[in-house]
């Protein structure tokens, strides 16, 4: 009998062990990742898209031709895709990032024969009616009113302008972007953008025997390549010249903050022990920002730092939204946080804990088979293998307190850094 008494024994985490998919091929040139495991009869599948070239003159286009995949086909409206969906317990969505846009199904094996044909419509005769884009457009243009409103909103977007520049991580749409979409637009990008050649097919669950093959059915003959090529290269990141910001909200009760400046992406070796230093300074909750700003000086309820990687590059960024009145004070209190790096060696008990609560974390984020396809996915789309979550374990293990002051002084230049205040300063 289990003495409750006693408290469980502490064990280091000694190796991460990934599920690695079996890769298979379409005829139409779509590849396949097949992640087979558990028990459940069930399966997602994503249909990932790489986003055509960022075109300033139509920068909303990569976002609003996926929102709208599932507002109608030629022969099915939205209803009757919910319906459908609905009707055999599937589960249906889409998703739009900056490099990649997809289409997810989750749904029982059983059904896969009438889910999959649903996906094939969308797929290749989606048809952006009229009545639903001005629907979407208006939609779009409340949400942006509102959030607007909003200081930390203001602050990102301006951020991110500052930083990337003129690029689809830069974008911050306005009314007008909304107004301008045209239904023409929205189908030429379609029929360039979702070709089986611009997709990769995820697969995760208990795969059957049969499941491939009803796959196979469905999509190799039915869903062809058109003519036009896609161009999913992306423009080079530009930061500002720029580095300080304030837009001034005279009776605001709180003021959003968010600084940092651009760095490597996960593809650069500083990169996962950079990670470490963040996750010191702001990247958990016994950081040692929240230490501080929160818990010590009471000025907010959070704050956070985090690392973007994207494949154009990457970004360091501290963000959290503080008192007015003590606006310039957190600034004060972030640049001595951050010199306190560059200067002073990070006691071994903390970087202990930070490695535990890394490698945790990575750990208890594998909790099943869409969890490892996941991870793939991370990997996969920035062009690397399965060593990197080797030499991640590793590095989070093994980087020193000497290498992570090394790290804070070459990456983190305070008076460098981009600096975004919405509120009062």
């Amino acid at each position: 009998m289990i003495d409750r008494k006693l408290a469980p024994d502490f064990k280091a985490i000694e190796n991460i062990n990934l599920i690695k998919p079996e890769h298979k091929k379409l005829e139409n040139g779509c590849n396949v990742y097949c992640f087979n495991s558990g028990d459940q009869e069930l399966v997602r599948i994503e249909w990932i898209f790489n986003n055509l070239r960022f075109d300033q003159a139509k920068p909303l286009l990569n976002m609003a031709v996926n929102t709208m995949l599932t507002e109608g086909t030629t022969t099915l409206s939205a209803s009757e895709i919910a319906d459908k969906v609905d009707f055999y317990g599937a589960f249906l969505q889409v998703d739009y990032g900056y490099e990649n846009s997809l289409v997810t199904l989750y749904s029982l094996n059983k059904h896969l024969h009438h889910t999959l044909p649903v996906i094939l419509d969308i797929l290749t005769n989606s048809d952006f009616p009229e009545k639903e884009l001005e629907t979407f457009k208006r939609n779009q243009q409340q949400k942006l009113q509102v959030s607007l409103q909003k200081n930390d909103v203001v602050a990102r977007r301006d951020f991110n302008k500052a930083i990337y520049g003129e690029t689809i991580y830069g974008l911050g749409a306005s009314f007008d972007n909304y107004k301008s979409l045209q239904r023409e637009d929205l189908l030429a990008h379609f029929k360039q953008m979702y070709q089986p050649a611009n997709c990769t097919l995820i697969i995760a669950g208990k795969i059957e025997p049969e499941t491939f093959t009803l796959i196979k059915e469905t999509f190799d003959k039915s869903w062809t390549n058109g003519p036009v090529a896609a161009n999913t290269s992306q423009p080079e990141l530009k930061p500002a010249d720029k580095l300080f910001y304030f837009t001034e909200k005279p009776d605001a009760l709180q003021s959003a903050i968010r600084i940092g400046l651009p760095v490597i992406n996960r593809n650069h070796p500083d990169f996962q022990p950079l990670q470490v230093l963040n996750t010191v300074l702001g990247g958990y909750f016994g950081s040692r920002l929240m230490a501080n700003i929160r818990e010590d000086k009471g000025y907010t309820y959070g704050i956070g730092s985090g690392l973007n990687s994207f494949k154009q590059g990457g970004a360091f960024f501290i963000a959290t939204e503080v008192g007015a009145d003590v606006c310039k004070a957190t600034m004060a209190e972030i640049e001595k946080e951050i010199e306190l790096l560059k200067t002073e060696l990070i006691p071994e008990e903390e970087l202990s804990l930070v490695r535990n609560f890394m490698l945790g974390s990575l750990l208890g984020s594998l909790e099943n088979v869409f969890s490892h396809a996941d991870k793939f996915k991370s990997i996969y789309f920035a062009g690397l293998d399965y060593d990197y979550y080797d030499r991640y374990a590793s590095t989070v293990k093994t980087t020193t307190a000497l290498e992570l002051r090394a790290l804070a002084n070459k990456y983190l230049n305070f008076d460098q850094f981009y600096k975004v205040i919405v509120g009062k300063y």
